[in-house]
């Protein structure tokens, strides 16, 4: 009995440790943006979805929510309008900040949700006539929209992946060499 508790542990730690790997390479199911689409242009913002049904009367609504708003209902509402096929809603005059687009259908499901920055509009100006030449530095482009992966898409160096994997297989080996030594405690 004692032999057979010990290749079981032993199998799950293995099994879990096969595991561990898939399951870090596994796409995340936490991406809900993938529903809708959202864009900005200077103050505006605009969202596109094609997957809310109709019930006859609307499609749903599209909620804008600040970074202290935490529901739907605290955020600033506007109605989808369009076809079957697409539809989409707008907000205008929107301040500079990061925000939280939401897409819920008449059928109160959730078509998606996605992260986004207003950044303030930048004014051209008029360059200024010298005799001499001088660089000038103009405003860099606005980051966009923010499309909800997180840190999934940043490219990190082989340092750092290598640095991770060993972090990963020292816990491995770490936990065998527990759950070992709890098994037979006389056994360093």
């Amino acid at each position: 009995m004692r032999t057979t508790q010990i290749f079981l542990r032993s199998g799950l730690t293995v099994a879990a440790a096969a595991a561990l790997p898939l399951t870090l390479a596994a796409p995340s199911a936490v991406a809900v943006g993938s529903g809708i689409s959202v864009s900005t242009t200077g103050s505006n913002v605009s969202v596109t979805t094609g997957s809310c049904p109709s019930n006859g009367s609307s499609f749903g609504n599209a909620s804008l929510l600040s970074s202290g708003q935490a529901n739907f209902a605290q955020g600033r509402q506007a109605s989808l309008t369009g076809t079957s096929t697409s539809q989409s809603a707008s907000w205008s005059g929107v301040s500079p900040g990061t925000y939280t687009v939401i897409v819920v259908c008449a059928n109160g499901t959730t078509a998606g949700t996605q992260s986004i920055i207003v950044s303030t509009p930048t004014t051209p100006t008029t360059p200024k006539t010298s005799k001499t030449p001088t660089i000038s530095s103009t405003a860099s482009p606005s980051r966009g929209v923010l499309g909800g992966f997180g840190g999934a898409v940043q490219d990190y160096g082989t340092v750092t992946l290598v640095g991770g994997g060993v972090l990963v297989a020292t816990g491995i080996v770490a936990a065998a060499w527990y759950l070992r030594r709890r098994a037979k405690p006389h056994r360093l």
